[in-house]
């Protein structure tokens, strides 16, 4: 279009708007309130959703499910299932006992994989954590029983010792440029090699079962109160959370949760609260070792879901040039990434330290790796990075601990336990996959 048909153009449309009467320097802007009377409103959908009720619950429900965002519904219904068969194979399976067994076991693979989560948020891996996890153990009975330390001070230089190791891989990976593969592959032959030197020829350090680490996974809140009062707090502290999250978002205009729905969660988690308890109380009470897990859950949820250090790594794990851009210390964040993961290895192994009542040649080798990944991935937490909670590693290592006891009581042999675990980890992988698929189709990858 040329200059004079444009002008022509401009001048027909002022002639229309002048031959109606309208004034052109009262014509009130485009952001006027008035101007825009009677467009359209944006609703958030969430809240139509949540204005339907159950049927609008449904609704999003199998959005969810098309779009692939799974969430931990096939983690928990693996748990059901798991319940269910060995609970007809064995009656023993879901008894008080085996209940309060299998929540001390899961405790130090819980730990590691509190640790891995947040490699694979980064979407790395860290292959050295059984080694260092070997290593804690032998530097707490090497100076502690050995060199005749204050067991408290053996196991901070532990968990110390465990921290370095992490930031070391950390930095060979961040700083120099080495694939972490490769690097934390060298560090569990490395931290193996340094095991085993700790230990000497005996190769066995015995522990003190009355100990500090001892008593790690052997002590119980004997009096019922105890487990009551955790499955008590846990379910006002939800509450109090959701609801004041509710309220926050309320002030600040944006989609928030109905009470309605918060108290249908909370009436949820506090049937399997005050369960676990009774249970737990049937037998020798509540375990100190699911006491601290449950305390270190808490508090690295809340690090990564409500800190500015927290959305860092998940930016990370989405895309590492847009953070790099964004100003995020890209170096800084992946070495403390790290180090955590050598961080709560070291932790993992005083519990293992704790469990077998001593330190030896066999610590934090085996199938350990395995299983701490394995509960990081069938929990839930993405290969890909990005996605996941530490929540996951509970849940994970519910399935894979369970899975062993209960072929354990049906006599199955370890090979078998190995291989189903292995389609057990694939299975997962596989739907993890899927799932990754599916939400770049419906365009939320």
């Amino acid at each position: 279009m040329t200059t004079d048909e444009t002008t022509n153009t401009v001048d027909k449309s002022s002639s229309s708007s002048l031959d109606k009467g309208a004034d052109p320097v009262d014509t009130p802007p485009v952001g006027n309130p008035d101007a825009a009377e009677g467009a359209a409103t944006v609703v958030d959908p969430r809240l139509l959703i949540r204005e339907q009720g159950l049927a609008g619950y449904l609704t999003e429900f199998k959005r969810k499910i098309s779009g692939g965002d799974l969430g931990s519904i096939p983690v928990i219904i693996g748990l059901a299932i798991i319940a269910i068969v060995f609970q007809s194979l064995n009656s023993e399976f879901l008894s008080a006992k085996n209940i309060s067994d299998i929540a001390v076991t899961m405790v130090a693979t819980g730990m590691m994989a509190v640790g891995i989560i947040f490699v694979l948020l980064l979407g790395e891996i860290d292959l050295s954590v059984g080694s260092v996890s070997g290593v804690s153990g032998a530097l707490v009975a090497v100076l502690s029983v050995t060199q005749g330390m204050n067991e408290w001070l053996a196991i901070l230089v532990a968990i110390v010792s465990g921290a370095v190791m992490g930031a070391i891989h950390g930095f060979f990976f961040a700083r120099i440029g080495a694939p972490a593969f490769a690097v934390t592959l060298a560090g569990l032959l490395f931290w193996l090699g340094f095991m085993l030197q700790l230990l000497g020829d005996s190769g066995t350090i015995n522990l003190d079962g009355e100990g500090v680490v001892g008593q790690l996974t052997t002590y119980y809140f004997t009096d019922v109160a105890a487990a009551y009062g955790l499955a008590a707090i846990a379910v006002i502290g939800y509450f109090a959370a959701a609801f004041l999250d509710t309220r926050r978002r309320e002030a600040a205009g944006i989609p928030s949760r109905p009470v309605a729905d918060i108290a249908v969660r909370t009436a949820v988690l506090a049937v399997f609260a005050f369960a676990a308890a009774y249970m737990f109380n049937q037998y020798r009470g509540l375990p100190l070792a699911l006491v601290l897990f449950l305390i270190v859950l808490v508090g690295t949820d809340f690090l990564l879901r409500r800190t500015a250090y927290g959305r860092k790594i998940f930016a990370l794990g989405g895309s590492v040039e847009a953070s790099r851009r964004a100003g995020i210390n890209v170096t800084a964040i992946r070495i403390s990434v790290f180090s955590i993961a050598g961080t709560f290895a070291a932790i993992g192994g005083l519990f293992w330290a704790s469990k077998i009542a001593a330190a030896n040649q066999g610590s934090g080798t085996g199938d350990l790796l395995m299983n701490v990944i394995a509960a990081a991935v069938i929990g839930g937490t993405s290969l890909f990075g990005g996605r996941g909670r530490t929540w996951n590693a509970l849940l994970g290592v519910m399935v894979i601990v369970s899975i062993q006891y209960g072929l354990s009581l049906e006599g199955i042999a370890t090979p078998i336990q190995y291989m189903v675990t292995g389609a057990v980890l694939l299975a997962t992988v596989v739907i993890d996959s899927v799932t990754r698929k599916t939400q770049k189709t419906a365009g939320r990858a």
